[in-house]
């Protein structure tokens, strides 16, 4: 079988790399691809959203399974594209893609539900957003409706904040047309934890959580980004937890999908917050998380490939999933600058030192080859992905491997999983 992976992210080196190790896979490629999936895949020059660029591409190639990365991809449709033309592909349509696509959609339909979230309200005028916030106690998050490569979300200290968060989010447009309509809700208090979960429509396969480090600095602080790191399991989803997750939050929602007609089928990607109340979900994606995915996969022991199928097949129901003991840390490096702005294409070395570990995966995320060397090519440009007996371990070796690469600028989080260690 051929597969086509559309992204060019961690994430999608992470998608290809675990691909790749099915014997049902004669060959990958990958739009665009970066230069270290260009090891594993052949890298093709064609944009996520080239929708009919992709089309042809995998009616050209025969290819028999397409995976979609981003968001903005399955938001676009590609899904119900390729198959109108016949296409196998993993993936939510553009109509259940909304979940992630439209944060007010998504808040509806929970309320609809009763899945737990916070209380919120949705603006599309200014002067609205601005009296709500006057009526709330601080802090508040303030959220872009669509898609803002997942630094939409401000968490405002004070009326001051809130209200210029507003005129840059819907007077000056920091997000574009993401930010025409904006949600306000109150603040949860807790641990986020990443739960992942295959849907094929009817039934669904849960993942073991993870925990993601949104904040660009050490001890959560800074703005948002797309994720600085993660680690998997995330021992504050315990067992009785994680039978609230699957009774308030994953059996709702599937009975919600069958009450209003809507057909999902592919990676369910709720973010949650732990509270003292118990799980809220904090938002819906419709994809792998990034850099969730880079944890996740490498303590995967089934083959991806009969995964995905049962879930376009709706044949979930005859699966079970099995996963390594071991703890996974990925640790991002990020351009100096990231979420801001950055410089682009500079060196990177010591990357050939894992190239044969078995305990250490270097996933790509914004990198390019130029003139055949490897150099940065985005905010965030390597997760460094380390398996261990415990979470301890995992950590010790992937900040190891991050000491031995280098490139000018280079950041990254010190405290990576250390919340995963206290208590």
């Amino acid at each position: 079988m051929k597969i086509l992976v559309i992204g060019s992210g961690g994430r999608e080196h992470a998608l290809v790399w675990k691909l790749k190790q099915s014997p049902r896979v004669t060959k990958i490629f990958c739009a665009p691809g970066n230069a270290g999936i260009g090891t594993l895949a052949t890298n093709v020059p064609i944009s996520v959203t080239d929708l009919a660029g992709l089309l042809k591409f995998a009616q050209d190639e025969k290819i028999g399974l397409t995976v979609v990365g981003p968001d903005d991809a399955l938001a676009a449709g590609i899904v119900d594209l390729f198959q109108k033309n016949g296409l196998r592909i993993f993936g939510p349509t553009r109509a259940a893609a909304r979940f992630e696509s439209s944060k007010i959609f998504a808040k509806e339909f929970m309320q609809r539900h009763g899945i737990p979230t916070a209380a919120s309200g949705h603006f599309s005028k200014s002067e609205e957003a601005h009296a709500f916030c006057q009526k709330m106690k601080y802090p508040v998050v303030i959220k872009a409706d669509g898609l803002a490569l997942g630094k939409g979300v401000v968490i405002a200290e004070s009326s001051d904040m809130a209200a210029k968060t507003i005129y840059r989010i819907m007077e000056q447009k920091q997000f574009g047309e993401a930010g025409s309509n904006i949600v306000i809700e109150e603040f949860l208090r807790g641990q986020e934890c990443s739960i992942h979960a295959l849907v094929d429509g009817k039934n669904y396969l849960l993942f073991p959580g993870a925990q993601d480090h949104k904040q660009v600095f050490d001890g959560d602080r800074g703005p948002n980004t797309g994720g600085m790191g993660t680690f998997s399991p995330a021992k504050i989803l315990t067992p009785e937890i994680e039978g609230r997750v699957h009774r308030e939050v994953m059996q709702p929602f599937l009975k919600g999908l069958q009450a209003e007609g809507i057909t999902f089928q592919g990676l369910l990607f709720p973010g949650l917050m732990l509270t003292s109340g118990g799980p809220s979900v904090l938002e819906f994606n419709c994809r792998f998380g990034d850099p969730e995915t880079q944890v996740l996969l490498p303590r995967l022991k089934n083959d991806l490939v009969d995964l995905m199928e049962a879930t376009i097949d709706g044949a979930l129901d005859r699966q079970s999933i099995i996963w390594d003991d071991r703890a996974t840390v990925c640790v991002v490096m990020a351009s100096g600058g990231y979420p801001g702005d950055y410089q682009k294409g500079l060196p990177i070395t010591g990357l050939e030192q894992f190239e044969e570990s078995d305990d250490v995966i270097i996933f790509h995320a914004g990198t390019k080859l130029d003139n055949g060397k490897v150099v940065t090519a985005g905010g965030r440009v390597l997760g460094v992905t380390a398996l261990g007996a415990d979470l301890r371990t995992a950590q010790a070796r992937a900040y190891e491997a991050v000491a031995r690469i280098h490139f000018e600028g280079c950041h990254y989080r010190t405290d990576i999983a250390q919340k995963g260690l206290v208590g």
